[in-house]
């Protein structure tokens, strides 16, 4: 089985609204409600929105298995000063899990950056997600831990970073 990661270009939004979709119930549905995570998807994953993320600068990375898109990432420069790249989303479908692909992915988004002169990878988790054991796995640490306000919803998060 062989997996490629791609840059995505505008033709794959809706490949990666599918996805989103696919994925973000199984992940989420235990630890937040149906109505954030309904919220959530037509805010950040809605074709119109995740048009608008590329055009603001957003480069979005599509793993691809055997021919069948399996997962996606999402990373811009977010910190000049710092050089702090942001790796905004980060999920491959539940039975694409513990195949190395996420790890693929983070490793792709960290060429990527520390090429164009990233120094920090950061991410935000939720601190429900067990993803958060995975990041610190591969390299990861809490930086932050903050509760931010996202229209009638909060936010419960880890702010996680890794040197590149």
């Amino acid at each position: 089985m062989s997996l490629r990661i791609r840059q995505a270009t505008a033709q794959a939004i809706p490949i990666i609204s599918r996805l989103a979709d696919e994925i973000w119930w199984p992940t989420y549905r235990d630890f937040i409600s149906e109505e954030q995570i309904s919220f959530m998807l037509e805010e950040m994953y809605s074709i119109s929105s995740l048009d608008q993320q590329m055009a603001e600068g957003v480069t979005f990375l599509l793993a691809i298995r055997d021919e069948v898109p399996v997962g996606f990432a999402g990373f811009s420069l977010t910190n000049t000063a710092e050089q702090v790249f942001k790796l905004h989303k980060l999920y491959v479908l539940p039975s694409e899990q513990g195949k190395g692909t996420g790890k693929a992915m983070v490793d792709e988004v960290s060429r990527l950056a520390k090429t164009a002169g990233g120094k920090i990878l950061e991410l935000n988790v939720n601190r429900g997600n067990k993803a958060q054991y995975f990041y610190k796995k591969i390299g990861f640490d809490i930086h932050q831990t903050l509760d931010i306000p996202y229209h009638t919803f909060v936010l419960n998060d880890y702010v996680m970073r890794k040197n590149l």
